[in-house]
């Protein structure tokens, strides 16, 4: 009975890399032969890596799927603290490049079988002896398994040089291990039919290879590694937007501080006037639901403040500051207090750390209109009927949208027998 794999064996290759960064938490990680960028674009999710590397010889096929690694509109819009850097190079895995140096984790997925043996020779020298990486997975066809494979004459791909049992890939890595100082384990993905998995083995064999002494032990440039330089070619490379960029984090921090302040602004005046609707009222019930949540996550003695603020916004925290006579209406303000929005909207108050360091970030912000003392946020007083009458414009305005080839060094290029078990 020919084995059939669940899920598809490329993805069980790739989700065996994903649990390995989740266990080992690796910062810096290069795909060689990431040919489309399969396994890359899932790893970009898992965020404690801060630098995501794919290397092709194949520069097309990088070109061809490389935006598919672009940051999509919620993380522009939701950018969170962590950091990720993503690029792409052409180059071949036979030459040194030394800023593919000093990775915690190199993946090689179904590549080495695409390389002559001389060429996986230059292969382990690059990886094992200049790169030094923490960690190396290399996944490679395991030749026994072939004839349960249906309609298989050969190697698996007519681009494959060798397809290694697995004791001659366990004999390569063990010599890798000798030369190179590291210690490797093996395992696979694609278990055999019931009772022939001992015989045959794992279709697809991996070696999982730790450099002795870990993260401590040294990987010092030489002068002589300093002459290889930049072999390869730089063809993407793109930064998430991270919190950890001041630029973004004010931006998010003005657009919190803005929505908060007129949030209070608008229930205060509401408040004042005794006019809220039905709908109203089911939205003021639904924020309350979630600032309940939101509440559990703060310590015990900033609870207690929110709590005696909700009760005494209008006599304690808001302020009007009068006009000239004739225009008091019109050109009054409502004062919010830096010290509330710190105090009551946890967001602001992670964002900016602490009550000082919030007034410094809006100090010279445009968008935020400051008392001259730099204490609170200054918003114009707007009667409620004239906020309802720009709302309904805006929602006419609103309705509509605005304007607005066969690779040698490539992974992942196997035969069509895999896309059909």
């Amino acid at each position: 009975m020919a084995p059939v794999f669940s899920p598809p064996l490329h993805r069980q290759r790739h989700q065996f890399v994903i649990d390995f960064v989740k266990r080992q938490k690796p910062q810096k990680v290069v795909d060689l032969g990431c040919s489309e960028c399969s396994l890359l674009k899932k790893l970009k999710f898992h965020r404690e890596i801060e630098l995501l590397v794919g290397v092709d010889i194949n520069g097309a096929i990088i070109k061809k799927k490389m935006h598919g690694l672009a940051p999509v509109s919620t993380d522009y819009l939701q950018p969170s603290y962590d950091q990720l850097r993503i690029e792409l190079y052409q180059g071949s895995v036979t030459q040194k490049d030394m800023r593919l140096r000093g990775f915690d984790l190199v993946t090689s997925i179904e590549l080495i079988e695409h390389l002559t043996l001389d060429d996986v020779e230059r292969f382990s020298e690059v990886v094992f002896g200049y790169m030094t990486p923490v960690a190396v997975i290399v996944s490679t066809p395991n030749s026994e398994f072939n004839p349960l494979l249906p309609v298989l004459a050969g190697f698996r791909h007519s681009d494959h040089k060798f397809e290694w049992t697995r004791a001659e890939f366990q004999s390569w890595a063990l010599k890798v291990c000798l030369a190179y100082g590291y210690d490797v384990e093996f395992t696979g993905v694609g278990k055999a039919p019931p009772g022939q998995q001992e015989r045959v083995g794992f279709c697809s064999q991996i070696g999982v290879f730790h450099r002795l002494g870990g993260r401590e032990s040294s990987n010092v440039l030489s002068d002589d590694d300093a002459e290889d330089g930049f072999s390869y070619t730089l063809l993407y490379s793109i930064n998430y937007p991270s919190l950890r960029d001041n630029n973004i984090l004010r931006r998010v921090l003005v657009s919190e501080v803005l929505y908060w302040a007129e949030k209070l602004k608008r229930r205060w005046m509401e408040e004042k006037t005794g006019e809220r609707d039905e709908a109203e009222e089911c939205l003021r019930a639904s924020e309350q639901r979630i600032e309940m949540e939101e509440k559990q996550t703060v310590e015990q003695c900033g609870r207690e403040v929110l709590e005696v603020q909700e009760g005494e916004d209008e006599e304690v925290f808001w302020n009007n500051r009068k006009g000239q006579q004739e225009s008091c209406i019109l050109h009054r303000s409502v004062s919010v207090p830096l010290a509330v929005l710190w105090s009551c909207c946890p967001k602001v108050s992670a964002l900016s750390g602490s009550l000082s360091n919030l007034r410094h970030l809006l100090m010279d912000e445009p968008n935020v209109k400051l008392s001259q003392d730099g204490s609170a946020v200054l918003l114009q007083e707007q009667d409620l009927e004239e906020e309802e009458e720009e709302e309904e414009d805006n929602d006419v305005e609103d309705s509509g949208y605005g304007e607005a080839s066969q690779c040698p060094h490539s992974a992942e290029q196997e035969g069509d027998w895999e896309a059909n078990i």
